[in-house]
């Protein structure tokens, strides 16, 4: 199916995306696959019939690694494919968006996990290892990037845009600054100090976060919304989805940003989204896709990368989002490791595979985007 530039994707492809459950793997900091699948009443559960999957000559060792953002989708994904493929394994490293990058233009990986579309150098780049290709970005997961916290007595945090540039920009310092309070008329916001942690590692959750600040907020955040690394003063570093995730299970009066499922497995508080819509947006899948439903295609030929409305005030559209690329080359990819690679990203973009995110609070993909990549797949050389 072919799809125009500026074609919005219909609202009725997100009608199946709803969520029935918050079913996530730990969130662990570990780049190996051995991890435990979700579990439900007890009981270890696959989230897609082996059976179904087709090996397609998959064989041997596939290295991938990038966007921590991913990991718990990958994880299921890895899981479900080792089981219905004899003999293959599929290694991933989640050690963000940045570093996933850099890997596949080494040539170190046969595909890199993004949170961001690849850069105009950075395909220039890709092409040296593609040889008679590039890089191109192909979506593959949707969800929302939850500002999560941990404050004693307050459940129900509403913040908007501006006062979430003014937190991770340093300007914010107190919990009890006048600007939350109005947000949150009768919370008892305590007079303490806030502890902002941020990404330590190149990230496109980061990279989304700015992109979303600098577009929702113009005014209050100043930086390059085009960077994967933490650009602003203060704060505290940590490495990884995980790493952010645990500082703020353990931190009081902490908050950071990080992929919901994250938030989920560690039971944190998320902040729900002053957008100027009639009601604050919470994070959940759902309301992500209303938000990602109105994304539109700016890649062209197999490139898939997508434009996201950060600035939505649709009723019920959280709008800080993110899309997950699975990087790869359309031509030049070694011959080794493609028949694996097709097969693998062929099942991730399946309807089954597909069905995995939403178990994992994950955000499946568009049909109409879904469609076209799971036309480029087979294509792959």
């Amino acid at each position: 199916m072919k799809l125009s530039r500026k074609n919005g994707l219909r609202a009725s492809a997100i009608g199946a995306l709803v969520v029935s459950g918050a079913l996530v793997l730990s969130a662990c900091g570990s780049d190996n696959n051995t991890e435990t699948p979700a579990k439900e009443g007890g009981k270890a559960t696959t989230s897609a019939a082996a059976s179904n999957i087709d090996c397609a000559g998959a064989k041997g060792k596939l290295l991938a690694a990038g966007s921590s953002a991913q990991r718990n989708a990958m994880d299921l994904w890895v899981k479900n494919f080792q089981a219905a493929c004899e003999g293959v394994e599929i290694n991933y490293q989640g050690i963000g968006s940045g570093g996933g990058i850099t890997k596949f233009n080494q040539g170190q990986v046969a595909f890199a996990g993004s949170d961001s579309a690849l850069k105009d150098e950075e395909v220039a780049e890709s092409q040296k290892i593609c040889k008679t290709g590039k890089g191109v970005n192909l979506p593959m997961v949707g969800g929302p990037i939850a500002i999560a916290y941990k404050l004693d007595g307050v459940d129900n945090l509403v913040l908007d845009a501006s006062t979430i540039a003014k937190i991770f920009d340093n300007k914010i310092t107190k919990w009890n600054d006048p600007a939350i309070a109005k947000l949150n008329p009768g919370a008892k916001l305590p007079d303490s100090t806030i502890q902002a942690f941020h990404r330590s590692d190149e990230s496109g959750t980061t990279q989304n976060l700015g992109k979303y600040l600098s577009t929702a907020a113009a005014a209050d955040w100043k930086h390059d919304p085009k960077s994967k690394s933490w650009p602003a003063q203060g704060g505290q570093a940590a490495n990884g989805s995980s790493g952010v995730a645990t500082a703020v299970k353990d931190t009081e009066g902490s908050i950071s940003y990080m992929e919901l499922s994250y938030a989920t497995a560690n039971k944190s508080s998320t902040v729900s989204i002053a957008t100027g819509a009639a009601t604050p947006v919470a994070a959940s899948s759902e309301n992500a896709s209303k938000a990602i439903a109105a994304a539109k295609v700016k890649g062209t030929g197999n490139d898939v990368a997508l434009s996201l409305d950060y600035k939505t005030k649709a009723e019920g559209a959280y709008p800080i989002v993110l899309v997950t690329y699975e990087i790869a080359c359309d031509k030049g990819n070694k011959a080794e490791t493609l028949p694996t690679l097709k097969a693998f990203l062929n099942y991730t973009v399946s309807e089954e595979g597909q069905k995995v995110l939403a178990d994992a609070g994950y955000a499946p993909l568009p049909a109409e985007i879904a469609a076209k990549v799971r036309a480029i797949v087979p294509t792959l050389s």
